[in-house]
């Protein structure tokens, strides 16, 4: 098969999206895990830029690369000027990295609007900057900023920008798509018209401003490109760069080229979740191959279609790229959902058997509930429906008291009554708030029965509003995440009380809970 060149710049140009952010050391960690999934080439950063990528540089420098080249970026030297004295160009040198990739002008408009200069000064300069380069031992990547806009506006010119950096001594030209704005079959007409004068390796850098950048370099690696360069889960300025993820599953799984190790690509789930985590923000679910709902179904003709063959409704198998199929249960379900959310959770039910299950649960949606992300409330009713299965307990009665108390502020106390094996159980305690303190009372009245209760820790709580026109009237849905020491599960409550929305997911969490640790 042959081999495309990865070429990842998550820690430069991805570090220009909004809100995406990544420290010294952040850079250091998402450098070694690129460097273990397989890809070319690292671009660390803009030398002399900020002291982030200083800081990176210098610990690159010491440290063993299994697969990656680390790279250095930067621009030309400047037009009233040559290599030799230039603060960029040094900086690259200074860097120490084997590869330089520098990016130039392409673009007409850019050449007398923006450098202010004339079109064979700038053919100099970008000739000059790669010769000098090359001469200090560097290999030399070239950007060709804005090429296809400028192939459009003046295609000799750019096709001489090209030829300029080739000079130089550049082992591959990148063609830019730098304003994302170009069409795939722009990018596959103009290709073809260039490569029979260009004869020489090139690469391709799109961005999505157009939701273009994916397909766009696929295209440009089908019509001929070695390297291919963007940035996992496609962050960068404005819309993104091309996401690295789904053109290294394409070009894998779908187009038969070489880019990674053998077997590594099944590490892009696990890579996309942790470089979303470094930059401390939420993982797109829906990203394509690595999402958590990439191949999550959730319609019930797809779900009883998937139980047959698992090929119905996936284009590949999930575990290819580290994914794994999931089951959603809403209103839209069937019976196959609740089978195969049983078979998850180790419930033995028949098909009859769920369908009151089905039907509680697309009247409860109705009502305000929603099971997707509450699938321990799912695997609770399921359970309930088994034969032989006795709760752990049973709700009698709460009761639960907020006021204000001259001296001591907001006061909240619950009374919980249940019944355990048999024994009424009658428990209060305070808590800093109404369902805090219902939590207590019930952890209380349970824990001398199921100890395990200490290692269980409500993590997170939600509350939304439904129907907000309905004023304080309306209905409010409350998701609880709760974990011990060896799961994390969800739970959900729905009703105009809040009280009660609580106490329904808090039950449901402690039940599920005391179900999973036996």
């Amino acid at each position: 098969m042959q081999k495309i060149q990865i070429y990842d710049t998550t820690l430069r140009d991805g570090t220009q999206s909004e809100g995406f952010t990544l420290s010294g050391n952040d850079k250091v960690r998402v450098a070694q895990r690129l460097d273990d999934l397989g890809v070319a080439f690292i671009e660390g950063g803009w030398p002399g830029s900020n002291p982030k990528d200083v800081e990176f540089f210098e610990r690159a420098r010491d440290m063993q690369w299994k697969n990656a080249l680390i790279a250095a970026f930067g621009s030309t030297c400047r037009v009233k000027g040559g290599p030799e004295d230039d603060a960029n160009i040094k900086a690259l040198l200074d860097s120490h990295t084997p590869v330089c990739t520098i990016f130039g002008k392409t673009w007409t408009l850019h050449v007398t609007d923006v450098l202010l200069t004339t079109l064979e000064d700038n053919l100099r300069i970008i000739e000059d900057s790669v010769a000098y380069l090359r001469s200090q031992g560097r290999r030399v990547i070239y950007d060709a900023e804005h090429f296809f806009d400028g192939y459009k506006a003046d295609s000799v010119y750019a096709l001489e920008t090209l030829k300029a950096a080739i000079r130089g001594g550049a082992e591959t030209v990148v063609l830019c798509d730098t304003n994302g704005g170009t069409l795939p079959w722009e990018v596959e007409r103009i290709i073809r018209d260039l490569k029979p004068a260009l004869n020489h390796p090139f690469g391709i850098h799109t961005h999505n401003d157009s939701e273009c950048a994916v397909i766009n370099s696929l295209i440009a690696v089908r019509e001929g490109a070695i390297q291919a360069q963007g940035t996992i889960n496609g962050v960068g300025e404005r819309c993104g760069n091309a996401n690295l993820i789904s053109i290294m599953a394409d070009l894998e799984l779908k187009m038969g080229y070489c880019c990674l190790p053998d077997g590594n690509i099944s590490k892009l789930t696990d890579l996309s979740h942790f470089v979303a985590e470094v930059a401390n923000i939420t993982p797109d679910e829906h990203l394509p191959f690595v999402g958590k709902s990439a191949f999550a179904h959730k319609g019930g003709v797809h779900v009883a279609a998937m139980r047959r063959s698992a090929q119905s409704y996936q284009h590949i198998a999930p575990e290819v790229v580290g994914n794994k199929m999931r089951v959603v249960v809403s209103d839209l379900s069937g019976r196959g959902n609740l089978l195969s959310k049983a078979e998850e959770h180790g419930v033995e039910v028949e098909g009859a058997e769920v369908v009151p299950v089905l039907n509680e649960i697309k009247e409860l949606e109705a009502r305000g509930f929603s099971f997707e992300a509450a699938e321990a409330s799912v695997a609770m009713m399921l359970k309930r429906q088994e034969y032989g299965y006795k709760p752990p307990f049973e709700l009698v009665d709460f009761f639960v008291n907020v006021e204000h108390r001259q001296g001591r502020g907001i006061f909240a106390e619950a009374m919980v009554k249940v019944r355990v094996q048999g024994e009424v159980l009658h428990t209060a305690a305070e808590g800093n708030g109404p369902v805090n303190a219902l939590d207590q009372a019930l952890r209380k009245a349970l824990i001398g029965y199921y100890p395990q209760i200490a290692n269980f820790h409500l993590s997170d709580y939600k509350v939304r509003i439904l129907d907000s026109d309905h004023g304080t009237e309306a209905i409010t849905r409350v998701l609880i995440d709760t974990r011990n020491s060896n799961s994390r599960w969800s739970t959900v409550g729905a009703s105009t009380n809040i009280i009660e929305a609580s106490w329904r997911a808090l039950a449901d969490s402690v039940e599920y809970g005391l179900m999973i640790a036996h």
